[in-house]
């Protein structure tokens, strides 16, 4: 078995929790995620998986939840 992977982004717009729930939604419906945390104070997603996930597939579920990468 693989070690998980962590990869961390800093998405930018991120005002509430709501906000929080939005981009971890998104970003866990990526294809090999296992787990996402969002750090609401410093805009800091922290994204667990099985596999290398391709930043383009983070920053596209990050904009489909209406915030960006920086």
């Amino acid at each position: 078995m693989t070690s998980p992977i962590t990869s961390t982004y800093t998405v930018t717009g991120m005002t509430c929790q709501h906000c929080v729930a939005s981009v971890s939604e998104e970003v866990s419906e990526i294809a090999g995620v296992t787990e996402v945390g969002v750090d609401l104070a410093s805009g800091l997603v922290t994204v667990t998986s099985s596999e290398p996930i391709a930043e383009d597939a983070v920053r596209a579920a990050v904009d489909e939840a209406g915030y960006a990468l920086a």
